[in-house]
């Protein structure tokens, strides 16, 4: 499907306020724009939208050099939705639709999604090459009949709040840091592919999640989380790397969660990351390596007690 069939099938009844951008893990800056949208959207009578991307236009325009997503696509809409975006339009982001000109694209949102204004950040760019600067999208709103923002960046500590800077400080392991540029704890959704046997025997089983490709994690150890299954809550240690104790090479992520005896197999779970208790190591022993599992787990219970009260 072409990129004006994706268009013609979104009609929107109203003409409509957009911004356009990937808006990966909705952080901060990214919810601060959003709320200038839906209150300039407001004011002037308009369908607040946002028009964003799958796949991820760096990993079509640079596919040697993969991006690792903060959230997923199903998160995104979902969360977009919640923040009061009438409408939200995801466009598949093609060689074809890279190949399109500033003035091309525009053109398009005018057409088919009744855009009557953009708001957009300073460093914002559009159109092959990325040509369509404020500059240019400034003169484009003059002769095509649309309002254009620039709406500032938001700053914390002295840095600008990106996704960039998250992936860092995710790269890290330093989750206050993220939660502090995201406004929310990084939260992993996946399913239950297997539990672990020899977590069992330990006495501390825990439940193998399905991380899809590209998904962006914290770096190898171990983390106090939180997990969520429905609508309950649990404590939990999330460990993630190779298990080099048992001489694994595959990166996993795996988490046990206290006072929890059900089977999860299968099951949904929503882990999210407070803190991190340690770098992975390898241990002497699986006896050592049962010692050490208790203390992160006694850490766990601590933390999580704080944020669940």
């Amino acid at each position: 499907m072409g990129i004006e069939q994706e268009l013609v099938n979104l009609a929107p009844e109203r003409e409509t306020l957009l911004t356009v951008g990937a808006f990966d893990g909705l952080h901060k800056g990214h919810r601060y724009l959003i709320e200038r949208l839906n209150q300039r959207a407001q004011e002037r009578g308009l369908l607040s939208g946002v028009v964003t991307f799958n796949p991820h236009p760096k990993s079509v325009l640079q596919p040697h050099s993969p991006l690792l997503w903060l959230s997923s696509l199903e998160d995104r809409i979902k969360s977009l939705r919640e923040l009061g975006i009438g409408l939200v339009a995801v466009l598949s982001f093609t060689p074809e639709v890279a190949q399109l000109s500033a003035p091309e694209f525009v053109a398009l949102l005018r057409k088919y999604l009744k855009m009557n204004g953009l708001i957009i950040g300073p460093n914002f760019a559009l159109g092959k090459g990325r040509e369509g600067d404020a500059n240019l999208l400034g003169s484009l709103g003059q002769e095509m009949g649309f309002n254009m923002e620039i709406v500032p960046p938001l700053t914390i500590n002295g840095e600008i709040v990106s996704s960039s800077l998250i992936r860092q400080a995710l790269a890290q392991g330093d989750m206050m840091k993220v939660k502090n540029l995201m406004g929310r704890y990084f939260t992993l959704s996946a399913r239950v592919t297997s539990t672990d046997k020899r977590g069992q025997v330990l006495g501390f089983p825990t439940a193998n999640l399905d991380i899809k490709p590209g998904q962006a994690l914290p770096n190898d150890g171990v983390y106090g989380t939180i997990t969520g299954i429905n609508d309950k809550q649990f404590a939990s240690a999330t460990n993630i790397g190779t298990r080099p104790t048992f001489g694994g090479s595959e990166k996993t992520v795996e988490t046990h969660l206290l006072d929890y005896e059900d089977n999860l197999y299968g099951k949904e779970l929503k882990v999210k990351f407070i803190y991190k208790l340690r770098d992975e190591k390898r241990f002497a022993s699986p006896e050592e390596l049962k010692f050490q599992i208790k203390k992160d787990v006694d850490k766990a219970r601590i933390i999580a007690a704080r944020e669940l009260k």
